[in-house]
């Protein structure tokens, strides 16, 4: 992925020893990395993104298990959330290496042709297709899918009291020594320093943050987000600054949070309500923010406090 982990726990009597559970884990990221990186030409969804229009292929249950999670927030986004938006990161210039700026309208609509969930399908017998040359992009989700998968590693060893964080994301349960909670800050989104702006005591919960203050680009005076709105092939460019999810589930809190930021301080605000989301808003006015908290993100942070 890129970035960097973190995994702090409290060991138990049948937990190993640091150096075998990170060899473990480090295991088990190489083969995730193998499966679903963008980043590298021989991973099983590269060889996918490369294949032609009408391709069906097995795929490891990493890749499948995502396309399941997302196919839902696909549908219920009316299609804003979308995890077949490669080629138009690599179009506006956010896979390194392209031109920083808007392509032109007639780039765009051929780019528009090969982006669609609705052209990507699991068969029965478990194969991924695409009717169009899709190429998929898993980065809203795949952090935290992973966290998923190291926690019931550490369940299997005994270990309930855990903070883990990779790229960011984070699932913290139990206590610390002490019986100490864990505790996270939410960041204020600002480009030129990191500010806590809320502190959280997590048992359980899993917490993402999504926004547009860190990968972000100016041309001519535009700020152009590395977070795109699949209905126009545009990157977003609403009020909303920041928003975090809490989920018991890491990949639910991962996907959510960018589901959120793409739908805007309106839409994804009715959504969290309608949905019951914990999730808190951080919306631009001005040179200022104005943040506040769905109720039951309210709720858990009162409870925690």
């Amino acid at each position: 992925m890129g970035s960097t982990y973190s995994i702090k726990w409290v060991p138990s009597e049948h937990s190993p020893e640091p150096e075998a559970l990170q060899q473990d884990i480090e295991n088990m990221l190489a083969r995730f990395d193998k499966e679903v990186s963008n980043w590298r030409s021989d991973s099983d969804l590269a060889y996918f993104n490369q294949a032609a229009a009408g391709t069906c292929m097995p795929m490891p249950q990493s890749v499948t298990d995502m396309v399941r999670l997302t196919d839902q927030l696909y549908a219920d986004s009316d299609g804003s959330f979308d995890i077949t938006v490669a080629p138009l990161l690599k179009l506006w210039g956010f896979h390194g290496g392209e031109e920083h700026q808007a392509p032109h309208p007639e780039q765009l609509k051929a780019t528009m042709l090969n982006v669609g969930q609705q052209h990507l399908h699991i068969r029965e017998d478990g194969q991924l297709c695409k009717d169009v040359a899709l190429s998929l992009d898993l980065s809203s989700l795949a952090a935290g899918y992973m966290i998923d998968r190291v926690v019931e590693r550490l369940a299997s060893y005994g270990v309930t009291n855990y903070m883990v964080e990779m790229t960011g994301e984070l699932k913290a349960a139990g206590r610390k020594p002490g019986n100490r909670p864990w505790r996270i800050a939410i960041e204020e989104p600002r480009d030129d320093e990191r500010v806590a702006q809320m502190i959280l005591a997590l048992d359980g919960e899993s917490v993402s943050t999504s926004g547009d203050y860190r990968n972000y680009y100016e041309v001519d005076g535009q700020r152009f987000s590395h977070t795109f709105d699949a209905r126009s092939g545009h990157p977003v460019m609403h009020k909303l600054a920041a928003v975090t999810v809490l989920d018991e589930t890491a990949a639910e809190a991962d996907a959510l949070s960018t589901l959120l930021m793409i739908m805007g301080e309106d839409r994804g605000w009715d959504y969290a309500i309608a949905h019951e989301i914990p999730a808190f808003f951080v919306i631009r006015d001005g040179e200022a923010f104005v943040s506040k908290g769905t109720p039951p993100f309210n709720a858990l942070a009162q409870s925690e406090e």
